[in-house]
C-alpha cells in the first residue's frame, strides 16, 4: 500500500505529511450559507480538509430509527432530520467548488449507496466512513467498485469485526487506512483509547489515525505525538449551537492552536536528533560550559581540594570543569589570585 502517498499527497519523511480533517457534518443545519461559512473558517486553520456527511433519508433511514441525542424541537423523527440535512446535486457541487477554491480538500461521508453515486457525481478524492458503516459490507462494496481509498472509523468496532473489515478490503485490493476512535459524545479521557494507536498500527501494516469527540484540543495532541497519521475532529462556530454533536467539538479558535500544535509535533517527528553528534553546539559549548578557578587566594604550594574550586564562563581558559577531579591533590607551583582561572601550567 502506497500509504502516506494515498493519505495526503505527501510522502513519509515530509514535514507536513500529517492529515487534518475538520468535520462540519450537520453543523450547518441544513443551511446551505452556514455551510459555506463554516468551509470560509475551516480554510484559516490550517486544515487540510473538510469533511461533511451526505444523507439521503430514504435511502438509509426509516421512521423506526431513534434520536442518538434527542437535541430537535422541529424534527418529529430522526427521518425528518436526515431529510432536513439534505443537499441536492447542485448544491453539493458548489460546495465542492468553494473548498476547492480555498484550498481545501472536499470530503463527505456517505450513508448510503444512494450517496455514493451522488458523490461519484460531486468528485470526491476518497471515502470516509463513520463508524456505523464499518460492518456493512453493502456500502463498501460500491466504495471498493470506486477504486478510490477509503479512511474507515472504528469507533464501534471490536478488533474481531475490524478484521473481518479489513479482511473484505485487502480482497477487493482497496487502499485503506483506519482511525482510532470512541464513539461517545463528548469522549472522556478514560475513552481515549491513545494505546491502540500502535497496536492497530502493529496488526494492518497501513497508517493509522485518530478520531476525536472529546471537544478539547488535547486528544489529538497526545495522539500525534504517540503516532497518528490522520487526525479527525469536529468544529463548530459555538459549541452552545443547535445540533447533536455540538459539544462534542471544537471551535475555531481551538481548532486553530491544535492545527499548529500538531503540524509541530509533526515536524519534530520527521526531523530526529543524532545525539551521538553535538558538532553544531561546538561555538554554544564555548559560551555556556566552564573553565576550573579556584575560589580563594591560594599561595605557592597549596594543595589543591574540592572546596578551593569553582567553575566559570567560558570554557577554554582553564581547565575544564569536568576534569576537576585530575586537579586535586596537586601542589600550586605559584600563587594564585580569588577567581584566577587553573591551568596544567600552575602544578609543580
Amino acid at each position: 500500500m502506497d500509504s502516506y502517498k494515498e493519505i495526503s499527497g505527501k510522502t513519509i519523511g515530509d514535514d507536513s505529511s500529517l492529515f487534518i480533517i475538520a468535520e462540519i457534518a450537520q453543523a450547518h443545519d441544513g443551511s446551505l450559507g452556514m455551510a459555506h461559512a463554516y468551509i470560509d473558517a475551516v480554510a484559516k486553520t490550517g486544515a487540510n480538509a473538510i469533511k461533511f456527511q451526505t444523507h439521503i433519508a430514504e435511502a438509509e433511514s426509516s421512521i423506526h430509527e431513534p434520536f442518538r441525542i434527542k437535541f430537535s424541537k422541529q424534527d418529529k423523527t430522526r427521518l425528518e432530520y436526515w431529510k432536513r440535512m439534505e443537499f441536492t446535486l447542485e448544491q453539493w457541487q458548489e460546495i465542492k467548488a468553494h473548498c476547492d477554491t480555498v484550498g481545501l480538500e472536499f470530503m463527505s461521508s456517505p450513508f448510503s449507496n444512494a450517496a455514493i453515486d451522488l458523490l461519484e457525481k460531486v468528485g470526491v478524492k476518497r471515502y470516509k466512513v463513520g463508524s456505523g458503516e464499518v460492518n456493512n459490507f453493502l456500502l463498501l462494496e460500491k466504495i471498493a467498485q470506486t477504486g478510490k481509498p477509503v479512511i474507515i472509523s472504528s469507533g464501534m468496532s471490536s478488533i474481531e469485526e475490524l478484521d473481518a473489515t479489513v479482511d473484505f478490503l485487502n480482497k477487493r485490493n482497496v487502499d485503506y487506512s483506519i482511525l482510532q476512535c470512541t464513539t461517545s459524545y463528548p469522549t472522556n479521557a478514560k475513552q481515549y483509547g491513545l494505546n491502540v494507536i500502535q497496536e492497530l498500527k502493529a496488526r494492518y501494516k497501513v497508517p493509522i489515525g485518530f478520531s476525536d469527540h472529546s471537544s478539547s484540543i488535547e486528544a489529538c495532541i497526545a495522539a500525534t505525538a504517540l503516532g497518528a497519521e490522520i487526525l479527525e475532529f469536529h468544529v463548530v462556530f459555538n459549541k452552545e449551537m443547535f445540533g447533536p454533536d455540538a459539544k462534542s467539538s471544537l471551535n475555531f479558535e481551538e481548532t486553530t492552536q491544535l492545527v499548529k500544535a500538531v503540524k509541530n509535533i509533526n515536524t519534530a517527528q520527521n526531523n530526529p536528533i543524532d545525539k551521538s553528534k553535538n558538532e553544531q553546539f561546538i561555538e554554544l559549548k564555548h559560551i555556556f560550559e566552564k573553565s576550573l578557578s579556584v575560589n580563594r587566594d591560594c599561595p605557592e604550594g597549596h594543595v589543591l581540594t574540592f572546596s578551593d574550586l569553582e567553575a566559570k564562563k567560558p570554557k577554554g581558559f582553564g581547565i575544564n570543569a569536568s576534569d576537576y577531579e585530575s586537579v586535586i591533590g596537586k601542589a600550586l607551583k605559584h600563587e594564585l589570585k580569588q577567581w584566577d582561572f587553573l591551568n596544567l601550567k600552575d602544578f609543580k
